[in-house]
């Protein structure tokens, strides 16, 4: 997140001038529901946002649903619809094979500190 913000200033954004809307941390799957990835994630934008000084100008957090979200850059408008029924298993199918590739790849990488 640090870099998406210095990489907007970069591109001519002020820091006074940004702001956000956050959507997600839904418990979609009940098999991940242990681990709690969505409050964590859902803690983790509130607390970073508030310390960044940057405001919350709109937020659809948690539940069980998982989300369908549509971002119109040029205004800024957000249209979020959550999908209580599905008609296909196409997303639960995805979660699971991430979930599975998860479990499967070994932990790899660099991590830099700033």
């Amino acid at each position: 997140m640090e870099k998406l913000i210095n990489h907007l200033i970069k591109l001519g954004a002020r820091r006074d001038n940004l702001e956000a809307k956050i959507f997600g941390g839904g418990r979609v799957m009940a098999a991940l529901s242990s681990s709690n990835v969505g409050e964590r994630n859902s803690s983790f934008v509130l607390d970073f946002l508030r310390t960044e000084g940057i405001p919350v100008m709109a937020r659809d957090l948690l539940d069980v649903y998982p989300r369908k979200v549509y971002f119109f850059p040029n205004t800024g408008r957000v249209l979020v619809k959550k999908l209580t029924r599905m008609h296909n298993d196409t997303l639960v199918k995805r979660e699971r094979e991430y979930a599975a590739r998860l479990t499967e790849t070994p932990i790899a990488g660099e991590v830099e500190l700033f």
